[in-house]
């Protein structure tokens, strides 16, 4: 999903569901940060304006994205591509670097998810789901958190990442809903939801308020999703 279809840093020089940066510029647009250090100035060489075009362009995707995914229709695909695009620049420039290497994973993933749909008939028709075991579950949740400790203190030691272990978590839960969802997994949607709470406070405290606004129609949109499949997942449980 979303690609939706989250997560990282952003805003100043691009607005996308991440961007921001460092510096002034003359005549560019300022965005205020806070990061380890405190408050800093972030330019934008992308727009003039207090919202960014390439951050207007990237929610629209997502949203179109997302209401697919609800959907169960192979077509989220192309949305969530060029969505991830745009959102790997605007985190890039936000600082917000696990975010920004996330969606080149979401790239590749969403061209794994693409052919997978289309490989069980995703063209002609609305994918079937699935669930996931107990253990399966527990196992997936543990993998979450120790990849999440393990990349935030990466990122914490060797970059100057803003809110390292915060965004990492985002990061690596938003990595495990992506695979669960190509997949066709039920789960997927309540890690998505979990990780659009979480997102949506980060991207406000790092003043990408217009992307918090996007994640928050994500949640939304994710409630519907989990409703969505999980009816369909029961329908096809009391088949013959």
């Amino acid at each position: 999903m979303h690609g939706p279809l989250g997560r990282a840093d952003r805003r100043c020089q691009a607005g996308g569901l991440l961007a921001g940066r460092t510096g002034a510029c003359k005549g560019l647009s300022v965005y205020r940060l806070f990061d380890r250090g405190g408050g800093a100035a972030v330019a934008s060489p992308l727009s003039r304006g207090p919202v960014n075009p390439i951050e207007i362009l990237a929610t629209l995707l997502g949203l179109a994205n997302i209401f697919l995914l609800v959907r169960r229709s192979i077509w989220n695909y192309p949305f969530g591509l060029l969505m991830v695009t745009l959102y790997a620049y605007i985190f890039f420039g936000a600082k917000l670097y696990s975010d920004a290497l996330l969606q080149i994973f979401f790239f590749v993933i969403q061209i794994y998810g693409w052919w997978a749909w289309w490989r069980v008939g995703g063209n002609e028709h609305k994918v079937m789901v699935e669930r996931l075991t107990g253990p399966a579950r527990i196992a997936w949740v543990a993998v979450i958190a120790l990849t999440s400790f393990a990349w935030g203190t990466a990122m914490h030691l060797y970059t100057d990442a803003s809110f390292p272990w915060w965004d990492a978590t985002v990061a690596m839960a938003s990595i495990a809903a992506q695979i669960l969802l190509a997949r066709r997994c039920i789960e997927n949607w309540i890690l998505w939801i979990a990780v659009d709470v979480a997102a949506i406070g980060l991207y406000l405290v790092k003043g990408l308020t217009l992307t918090a606004g996007l994640y928050f129609a994500f949640l939304v949109l994710c409630v519907l999703g989990l409703r969505e499949w999980a009816a369909a997942g029961r329908a096809a449980e009391a088949q013959p």
